[in-house]
Formats: C-alpha cells, sequence, structure tokens
C-alpha cells in the first residue's frame, strides 16, 4: 500500500471506523456461536435456532438503509454515536434482565441488528475522505471490521462454557465502551461531504438498474460471507457432532480467512479492476460450496473448502465497495445502505434457508447446491454488464479508478 494513500485521508477516521464497525459487527454475530448453548438451554429445534442467529440479520439490513440515510442527512459521526448507544443499551438489559425464551432471543436480535446497521456509517465516513483510486482501499480496510466475526467465533463459546452465555453480553460491554470513547474522540467527518437531498431522491436511485445489479451482486458476496459465518457453528456441531468450542475454532478459521480478505479484494480490485476481480471469485466461491454439498465425511476437507470459499466471498465483499463509489460517488450514504440491506437480506435468507433445509430434508445439502447456484448466476449478470459499465461510468474519461 503506497504512501500517497496515507497521505490521502485521514488517518484516525479511517481507524476509528473500523474499529466502531469490527466491534459492532462482534456484537451483531454473536448469537451465532452462542446458537448451540442458548438453543440447547431454550429447548429450541434446529429451524428456531437458525431464526434467533437470523434475526439480528434481517433486522440489521432494515436498519441499514434508514442508518444510511440518517447518516446522509445528520453526518456518519452522529448516526455511530447513536447507534453505539442503542446497541449497548440493549446488551445492558439483555445482561441485567437475561434472555429466558425464544421470544426474548428474538427480541434481542431486533436490537442487535442496530450493531449490523454500522456498516452504513462506517463505510461513508471513511470513504469520503479519499479520492476514486484510493476507494478500494479506504472501504476494504474500514469494511475489514467485519473480522468482528473472528473475535465472537473465537471467544463467544468458551466464555459462554465458562460464565454462562447471558454473561457473555456483559462482558462484550467493556470492548464496546472502549470503541464508543475512541469513536467520540478521533472520528471526523470530511470536509467534503456531500450536501443531504430530499428522500425523494434517495428512492429515485432505485429506479437506476445498476443500483439493483449491485445489490444483487452483494447480497451473494456479503450475504455469503454472513450467513455462511452465521450457521457454521450449528453445521459443524449437527454435521460433525463437535461440541460448540471446537465448533467455534473451525469457524473462526472460516471468518478470519472472508475478513482478512476485504481489504486485500480491495486493494486488488484497485489494481486489476473490480469486474475481474469479483468473475474470480463468483467461480471459486461456487464450485467450493459445491464441492461442499456432497457431504464430506472429512471435517478437515469441508473446512478447507469452506476457507476457501470465504476467502472469495471476502475478497468480493471488498470488490463490490471498490466498484460502488465511482458509479454513486454522491449517493453513497444512501447506496451504501440500500447495497448493505440487500447482501443482509442475502444473509439473512442463507441462514434462515439453511436451518428451513435442515429441519426437513435431514442435512444441507440442497441449501449448499442452491447458493452455489446462485454465484453461478451472479457471475452471468456480471458477465452481461461488464461491457456497459467499463464503457460508461467506468470508462478513463470518468473516472481514474480501474473498473
Amino acid at each position: 500500500m503506497n504512501t500517497s494513500f496515507w497521505k490521502a485521508g485521514h488517518k484516525p477516521t479511517l481507524f476509528a471506523a473500523f474499529l466502531y464497525f469490527d466491534l459492532s459487527f462482534m456484537i451483531w454475530y454473536v448469537l451465532g456461536p452462542l446458537g448451540v448453548q442458548i438453543a440447547a438451554d431454550l429447548g429450541l429445534s434446529t429451524q428456531q435456532r437458525a431464526m434467533m442467529v437470523a434475526t439480528p440479520i434481517l433486522s440489521g439490513a432494515v436498519l441499514r438503509f434508514l442508518m444510511g440515510l440518517l447518516a446522509d442527512r445528520t453526518s456518519p459521526k452522529s448516526a455511530g454515536l447513536i447507534g453505539q448507544v442503542i446497541v449497548i443499551g440493549a446488551l445492558l438489559a439483555a445482561w441485567l434482565l437475561g434472555v429466558h425464551s425464544y421470544a426474548q432471543a428474538l427480541l434481542l436480535g431486533l436490537f442487535l441488528g442496530v450493531a449490523g446497521a454500522s456498516f452504513a456509517v462506517a463505510l461513508p465516513l471513511a470513504s469520503q475522505w479519499y479520492p476514486p483510486q484510493h476507494q478500494g482501499k479506504a472501504m476494504g480496510i474500514a469494511g475489514a471490521g467485519n473480522s468482528g466475526t473472528v473475535l465472537a467465533a473465537l471467544f463467544a463459546p468458551s466464555l459462554a462454557s465458562l460464565f454462562g452465555w447471558s454473561n457473555v453480553f456483559g462482558l462484550a460491554l467493556i470492548p464496546l465502551l472502549l470503541a464508543l470513547a475512541i469513536f467520540a474522540g478521533a472520528a471526523r467527518n470530511a470536509p467534503q461531504r456531500p450536501a443531504p437531498k430530499p428522500l425523494g431522491d434517495y428512492l429515485k436511485a432505485l429506479g437506476d438498474r445498476d443500483s439493483w445489479w449491485f445489490m444483487f451482486f452483494y447480497s451473494v458476496t456479503f450475504g455469503g460471507f454472513l450467513g455462511l459465518a452465521s450457521t457454521l457453528p450449528g453445521y459443524f456441531h449437527d454435521q460433525y457432532a463437535f461440541d460448540p468450542v471446537k465448533a467455534g475454532y473451525y469457524t473462526a478459521a472460516c471468518v478470519f480467512a472472508g475478513s482478512l480478505m476485504r481489504p486485500l479484494g480491495g486493494a486488488l480490485a484497485d489494481r486489476i479492476g473490480g469486474i475481474r476481480s469479483l468473475l474470480v471469485m463468483y467461480t471459486a466461491a461456487a464450485i467450493c460450496i459445491a464441492a461442499v454439498g456432497f457431504n464430506l465425511p472429512s471435517a478437515s476437507a469441508a473446512l478447507a473448502l469452506f476457507v476457501i470459499a470465504m476467502l472469495s466471498l471476502g475478497a468480493g465483499n471488498g470488490a463490490v465497495f471498490q466498484l460502488v463509489p465511482q458509479r454513486f460517488r454522491r449517493e453513497i450514504g444512501v447506496m451504501t445502505g440500500l447495497i448493505g440491506m440487500a447482501g443482509g437480506i442475502g444473509g439473512f435468507c442463507l441462514t434462515a434457508g439453511l436451518g428451513a433445509i435442515k429441519q426437513h430434508t435431514g442435512d444441507y445439502q440442497l441449501g449448499l447446491w442452491l447458493f452455489a447456484s446462485l454465484g453461478v448466476l451472479a457471475w452471468f449478470g456480471l458477465h452481461g454488464v461488464k461491457q456497459r459499465w467499463r464503457t460508461t461510468w467506468g470508462s478513463a474519461a470518468v473516472t481514474a479508478a480501474r473498473v
């Protein structure tokens, strides 16, 4: 990463955006690694467990659009502060009052969705400081906050075994309060932030067919990453009879791979173009997920394929958001919310769908193959629009970035 990147923007804001996003993602995802233990205590079925894990994803997806509007009409920093206070309050209530039923677990999941909406704040906060040729790196670094899933997968099951899963919510308050203090002190809104627009102008973005393509592409990359990350603790428990801690370690390896590749995927897209990067990533992910669908007898083989798939999906997340600011520079706040919402909905559908299919068929095979087929569909869709994109808004006359 060259020195011109570090001189181009505001490093404290980039770090604050990453930290806020990272710990928010940790909390948004925390019901996934705890799912097996919570389900055992509350007597939940496989489908109920999947729905409990998927509820924060759906809530976060819807709230991303609203948080995008809030960030655009007030400021990304103000929206981030509001979101963090809400999440801290929800965790404090869950810790002090406890979660004693399936309905209460779903209610907690709704509030944890606010943490997932941090996507629509952290990325514009960082992006607005950087010129087009550095968007992939900036969005990749801020977006690498999805590595918070690694923290949750590694530590949540172990802490739950030691202290009880309800106390995990209380322990999580410590880093969240620290992150809130750093964000409040270090983050700054970009001086060249686009002026707020009427709500009707934002909704007009849905009339642009490119917005729907981006939403679909991200629903496969980010939705696949988050859906698999949320499902894998239960998958390894169900498929290979792993205890929650071991399942968490296997899951952590997968989500670490995906999280690591987000900034690298953005940097790669800056170098060779986002479209070319995505075509390769969809191919690799679809092949690996389809192979896992054959119910491999070896957990190690399944782990290796999931790691490659998550590497591809994580890099794909960075590549998508290398392209978005080139196409929607002035509407980046709302488009981040819309595209992020689509990614969250994709994650919800994958998590809930895999759980329902497992409940009714006895295994995950059909669900995995359906997801692999979406990767193939995304490949053909991207291949179909690439020429138009490269000769219009992605042409050298319009942007200095590689498209």
